[in-house]
Parts: structure tokens; C-alpha cells; sequence
């Protein structure tokens, strides 16, 4: 009767209703009603996560906006909360102390993280887990795993990248990924390509982890976005923002080797401007020689960085920032004998290095209705170095800008096109009296085509124009596959090419007695990729991560090899009259548990060679096995322990003469590294650690060093750690 009577009275039903929504309050409350929104600490919703009562068979989930309410027996209950790549949420909760409102629960994100924004893979904003590309990622958790002045020793833990050293004394490097040369890897700052060419041999020691957010790694070509030198990959270091730092950070670290680093950033809050001004400060002076060939087994180098970046709010909520960045070293290497004052002495030994780099970057976002962004950089070079008593000198400037348009059609389609100019200036006036002047613009296009929820295929082409050899084109292929909630196939393939800068990227010639001969005109070198990757989540029952496996083959069309043996006092280049194969396969296993440790394990298998008529080479540094591995444990006292670790199998090493012969294979070997952090507050920390713990160094990477101007003297034999065990302690501060 009385559902009868509110039917048909409207007026007395909308009076009723607040009375009506308070007894219901009354009742759920007698009833102890839980009710809550869980969100991540990024404030997304997360639905259909598990909502239980430990010891109970009491549960529900989320619904599709984060909500749960749950009726409990008891007025005190143990709540748990989980959902997949998060941590379980666990707390005692009182119900006659809550308030009616709703709990509102966050969740800490797991460190195998889908949801990690990507930028290099497709040039624009996206989700590891949307992207048609596959795309490693380095976290500030991994950075923060080894205590280091640089970016060099944080990349060679990574599954697949080695870094290599070329020269044992005054120590250049570059960084290899799967197997193939430190030229081919293109390396970016903020998606801009300002690291390349001469910059490639020592500035990548001038990048500081304290400026670094993010790392994002590309294995395979990439040269349909980038352009020439993507062919191996493409590493993105991108920079922070001052949103992503405390008003004031200072980090200090000093070894029992003397190595002294200092990282500091400030970060002053404003309305409409955030600014970041970072600097790192590193000084090793301490001569070692631990494998007693009488030359110094690290370089000694003092080196400083500072780095600005500004971002401006505007009424438009578009992007305008600008960055700036500073970079000077003093590197030498050499006899205990050799100082500065014997700088280009032909009768006491040394290397020494003196390096000025500049760099700018900016960003603008048109204040449009469509999406067109103008990147431009600019980056200085000045290189002013003696190897022995062979001097050089050489000046690079490069100017690069990108002009984006991205244009979203609808749902199925995301279209990017844009068109690059690059403009380099490279002049070396002690070598080959080079003055060369290059133009490069190019334009590019891709689109994203989503077929349906599984399904989704990236198309790009990219044409180059140079001078000499007109117009050079690089398309590509990516599809996605997404075959259930936990796995997803992606196949990749496309074409790479790259220009040699041989005097710029190549300094065998300088630091040992072989000079250069190039038999041939040049061409550029050219390469056809195919990669397959398969990722799964692993949903264990007390534990979350991935697995991922790798296979990738590329062919080399007329490959550039420097050919060491056929006369020792030569390096001759050439375009090999042949093809060259680098082919493999990884696989890599991330594991994060409840309890509070966090497991990695990767490999990577290759096979890296050259054929001419016939006759199969082996590469030379490149290992026919790498395997990486780390853990992580935290402790409830605020202490947590990091283990990295890289065993290293064979590699082809260069061949010598007799009396100077060396083994022309690496023995296998292994390297690790142990880190114990200790937390007192939000502000302060403390951490040691030790750097190669087993005490591991290969022998001398010099070839007959007792004569270092004799005509067989070499410094290219270098294939493992040539620094021996240190201990280190640190602080860290902010405010």
C-alpha cells in the first residue's frame, strides 16, 4: 500500500528521499559497511581490483570507477587490497572511527610498470603496454641501484648494450647494442640527435645520471624517425623536469680509489615558470697501475656538467621549454712519468684531452587547435687533444630542428608527419685538413592504425636528401598483437642507413702507431632489420612481472670494416665486398614479490659476422653471450640492498704478430656490484657499496707497452674491466 501510495505521488516521493538516504546510512552502518575508491598514486582509478578481509571469506572487487563496499561482520577488520603490477595494500581499519565518506585508498605501483609513458619509439607521448614498438626503459629505480658519475656505467647493465672501451689509455668508449659497433647506436637528449659524430667518442662521459628521469631504449633501426646512425638503436635520455626534484638535492659519493663525485640540483618553486639548474662535479687523480705495464689503468680526468632547463606555463596549457647544458674535461692517460708539462713529448708517453662542449634544446607547441610542435637543438664541440706526440685538433658544430604535426583521425588512425634540416660543421685542422660543410633535410611520415582491440600496425617512410648521394629512403613496419590480457606479440622490421664520419668517430688510428688507408670512395653503409618480440605478464600468487623474448636478425649491405690484419702497422678501410650478419636472440625476466624484493634476469645470444666469397669472420667485440642480473631487497629498518651483475662470455679479439701475439679470444668473465642504502628520513640517506666485488680485470689492453712510440704499439686490445676493486661510500640530501 505504501509502495502504491509513493507511485503515484511524485511531490511526496522527492520529499521522502533524504529521509529515506539517511536510513540507509543508519542501516549500513549498523551493518558495518566498508566502502572505498582505490586509485594509484598517479590518482587513476583502478578498477576491478581485489577487495578482501583477511581471515575471512568476506571480498568484492572495484567496479569500472575504483569503487568497492563491502558489508564486514566485525567492527575491526583486516583490509586487503590487490591488483595486478601494484602492491598489495594491507591496513587494520576501526569502522567506529570512520566517517561516512568513502575510504580513499592509493596503491604503489610495482617496478615493472606498463603504464610508463614512451616517447622514442613513435615520437610522440605514449604507454609501454599501447606501443607498436618495444621500448626498455631505465627507471630513477634502476639509476639509483649503482652509485656513478656517468652514464656509461649504468647502460652496460642493461640486457644487450655493452659498453666498449676502444682505448686503453685514455680510455674512449662507445656503446654497443646487440653486438653491433658504438657508431651504429644513435644517442638522443630529450628526442634531439645532438649526440653524434665527434661528440660520441667523449661526451658520452659528460652525461651525469643526476639530470637523467628516464632511459628508453630501442634495439633494431630506427632511421625512419631519427635518420642516419639509428641503425643498432636508439638510446633516449630524457632530462627532468623541476617538478621531478626537491628545491634543493645534493648527492656525494667518494671511492678508495679517490674518485670524488658531487651531484647537486635546485629546483626553486614558481607559478608560471619551473627552472632546474643541475651540476656534477667529478675528479679522479689518482694514478693506477694495478696490472703493472707502467700505464696508468684508468684515465685521470676532471670533468664538470651543468645543465638549466625552463618551462614556461602558458594560457594555451601548450609546451615552451628550453634547455641548456655545459660540459669540460681535462682527460689524461700515459706513463707514471708523464704529467702536463710533457704534453706532446715524443720521448715520455701520455694522452691528454681537453674537451668544450655546448648544447641547446628547445621546444614549442603552437598555440593551435592542431598539434605542431617545433623542436630545434644546437650543440658546440671543441676537441683539443696529444695522443703521444700526434696532435689533434677538431671544432663541430651541428644546428637540427624537427617541425612535428600530429593528426589523430578518428579512432583508428594517428598520423605524425614532420620534416628535419640538419646543418654540421666539422672542422679538423691537424689530420687530414678537413672542413667539411653538410646540409641533410628530410621529411618523414608514419601513422598508427588501430584494426581492432588486438590488432594495431605502424607504417612509416622517411626520405633524406645529402648532397652526394641524393635521396636515400627508410621505411618500416611495425605490428602489435595483443593475444590476451597478460601477452603481446610485436614484429618489427624496416631499413637503416648510415654516412661515415670516419675521422670523427673512429680514433684507432690516433692512439696506437697504425695509420689509416682507405682504398675506395666510401658508401654509405645500408641495413634490413627484422626483430620479434613476445611479452607476458607473469601473475604468480605471490608476486608480478614480465618475461620478454627477443629475436632479431640484420643484414649489412656495404658494411664499412676496418681490416687490422693484414698489415700491423695499418688500419685499412673499406666497403666490404660481402655482407655482414648480426643476428640473436634475449629473453628477459622482471619479478617484483610481495614481500619486498624485486629480481631481474636477462641474456642475450649472437652471432655477429661478416662473409666475403666465401670466407665467414667473426666481429670482433662482440660476445657470443652477455647475461645481466640484479636484486633488490628492503629491509624494515629502512635499509635495502642492490646486486647488479653481467657475465660476459668469448669474443674475436684482434690478431697480432709474433712477439706482440695475444690470445684472440676473451675468456669468459663476470663483474658485480653490491650497493647498501640506508634511509633516515624523507631528507637525508646514506649508502656504500663496492664496485667489482670478485676483483675481476683482464690483463694489460696494451700491445708492446714498453715502447709506446714504436712502430707495434697498440691500444685497442681492451675487452673487460681494466679497474679493479674499489669500496665507496655516499650521502644524499634534500630539501
Amino acid at each position: 500500500m505504501l509502495r502504491h501510495f509513493l507511485k503515484n505521488h511524485s511531490a511526496v516521493k522527492i520529499f521522502m528521499l533524504p529521509i529515506f538516504c539517511c536510513c540507509q546510512l543508519t542501516v549500513y552502518s549498523q551493518n558495518n559497511t566498508l566502502s572505498g575508491v582505490v586509485k594509484s598514486t598517479t590518482n587513476d582509478i583502478l578498477p576491478f581490483a581485489s577487495v578482501s578481509i583477511k581471515g575471512t571469506t568476506e571480498g568484492t572487487s572495484t567496479d569500472e570507477n575504483g569503487f568497492f563496499k563491502l558489508d564486514v561482520k566485525n567492527e575491526k577488520v583486516d583490509l586487503q587490497i590487490s591488483s595486478v603490477g601494484y602492491k598489495t595494500y594491507s591496513k587494520t581499519i576501526d569502522l567506529r572511527s570512520l566517517h561516512t565518506e568513502p575510504l580513499e585508498i592509493q596503491l604503489t605501483s610495482l617496478a615493472y610498470d606498463l603504464d610508463q609513458v614512451v616517447i622514442t619509439g613513435t615520437m610522440r607521448e605514449t604507454f609501454i603496454s599501447a606501443s607498436p614498438v618495444k621500448v626498455d626503459v631505465i627507471s630513477q629505480k634502476v639509476l639509483k641501484k649503482i652509485a656513478t658519475s656517468n652514464l656509461m656505467e649504468v647502460i652496460e647493465n642493461v640486457n644487450g648494450v655493452q659498453k666498449q672501451v676502444n682505448c686503453g689509455v685514455c680510455g674512449t668508449n662507445d656503446i654497443h647494442i646487440n653486438g653491433m659497433e658504438g657508431p651504429y647506436t644513435l644517442v638522443l637528449i630529450d628526442g634531439m640527435p645532438i649526440m653524434s659524430s665527434l661528440s660520441t667518442v667523449y661526451g658520452l662521459n659528460g652525461i651525469p645520471t643526476s639530470l637523467i628521469k628516464q632511459i628508453e631504449i630501442i634495439k633494431g633501426p630506427s632511421s625512419t624517425l631519427y635518420g642516419t646512425e639509428a641503425v643498432a638503436g636508439v638510446i633516449n635520455i630524457i632530462t627532468k623536469q623541476a617538478e621531478d626534484v626537491y628545491t634543493f638535492e645534493v648527492d656525494a659519493f667518494v671511492t678508495s680509489h679517490f674518485e670524488k663525485n658531487i651531484d647537486f640540483s635546485i629546483a626553486p618553486k614558481f607559478k608560471k615558470v619551473d627552472m632546474l639548474f643541475s651540476g656534477n662535479v667529478f675528479s679522479m687523480n689518482h694514478f693506477l697501475d694495478d696490472n703493472n705495464d707502467n700505464f696508468s689503468d684508468i684515465p685521470l680526468s676532471n670533468r664538470l656538467s651543468l645543465f638549466n632547463k625552463w618551462s614556461l606555463t602558458r594560457k594555451s596549457e601548450k609546451t615552451l621549454s628550453f634547455s641548456a647544458k655545459y660540459y669540460n674535461e681535462d682527460r689524461s692517460g700515459g706513463v707514471k712519468e708523464w704529467s702536463q708539462d710533457y704534453r706532446g713529448s715524443d720521448n715520455i708517453y701520455g694522452e691528454s684531452i681537453f674537451t668544450d662542449r655546448f648544447e641547446l634544446v628547445g621546444s614549442y607547441q603552437f598555440p593551435t587547435n592542431e598539434d605542431i610542435r617545433l623542436d630545434i637543438s644546437y650543440n658546440y664541440h671543441h676537441q683539443d687533444a696529444f695522443y703521444g706526440n700526434t696532435k689533434h685538433e677538431a671544432w663541430q658544430q651541428i644546428y637540427f630542428s624537427n617541425l612535428l604535426w600530429n593528426k589523430k583521425i578518428g579512432y583508428t588512425h594517428d598520423l605524425l608527419v614532420g620534416t628535419s634540416q640538419r646543418y654540421q660543421m666539422y672542422k679538423d685542422s691537424t689530420l687530414a685538413m678537413i672542413d667539411e660543410r653538410q646540409y641533410i633535410p628530410a621529411i618523414f611520415v608514419q601513422d598508427e592504425i588501430i584494426l581492432n582491440k588486438k590488432w594495431s600496425v605502424l607504417l612509416g617512410l622517411r626520405s633524406d636528401y645529402h648532397k652526394e648521394h641524393r635521396l636515400v629512403y627508410s621505411p618500416r613496419l611495425n605490428v602489435k598483437w595483443k593475444v590476451g590480457e597478460q601477452s603481446t606479440f610485436r614484429f618489427n622490421c624496416g631499413t637503416g642507413f648510415r654516412l661515415v664520419n670516419l675521422f670523427t668517430e673512429d680514433h684507432a688510428f690516433l692512439t696506437g702507431s697504425r695509420d689509416v688507408q682507405i682504398v675506395e670512395e666510401l658508401e654509405p653503409e645500408e641495413s634490413y632489420n627484422i626483430n620479434l618480440n613476445f611479452n607476458h605478464l607473469l601473475l604468480l600468487p605471490h608476486s608480478t612481472g614480465a618475461i620478454d623474448f627477443d629475436v632479431f636478425y640484420t643484414y649489412f649491405d656495404n658494411k664499412i670494416v676496418p681490416n687490422y690484419d693484414i698489415d700491423p702497422n695499418l688500419i685499412i678501410y673499406a666497403n666490404l665486398d660481402g655482407f655482414s650478419v648480426s643476428r640473436g636472440f634475449a629473453f628477459n625476466i622482471q619479478q617484483n614479490f610481495d614481500f619486498p624484493l624485486s629480481l631481474t634476469l636477462g641474456a642475450t645470444f649472437l652471432d655477429v659476422y661478416s662473409e666475403t666469397n666465401g670466407v665467414k669472420e667473426k666481429e670482433l667485440f662482440a660476445p657470443s653471450f652477455s647475461g645481466k642480473t640484479s636484486f633488490s631487497y628492503q629491509f624494515k629498518n629502512d635499509f635495502s640492498l642492490s646486486w647488479t651483475a653481467k657475465i660476459v662470455g668469448p669474443m674475436e679479439l684482434p690478431a697480432y704478430p709474433e712477439p706482440y701475439s695475444r690470445p684472440e679470444k676473451s675468456p669468459w668473465f663476470s663483474q658485480h656490484h653490491l650497493q647498501l642504502k640506508k634511509v633516515f628520513n624523507k631528507s637525508f640517506n646514506a649508502y656504500m657499496g663496492v664496485k667489482n666485488v670478485f676483483n675481476y680485470t683482464q690483463p694489460s689492453p696494451l700491445v708492446d707497452w714498453k715502447n709506446p712510440f714504436g712502430d707495434n704499439f697498440d691500444t685497442s686490445y681492451a675487452y673487460g674491466p681494466l679497474q679493479s676493486r674499489r669500496f665507496l661510500v655516499g650521502l644524499s640530501y634534500k630539501l
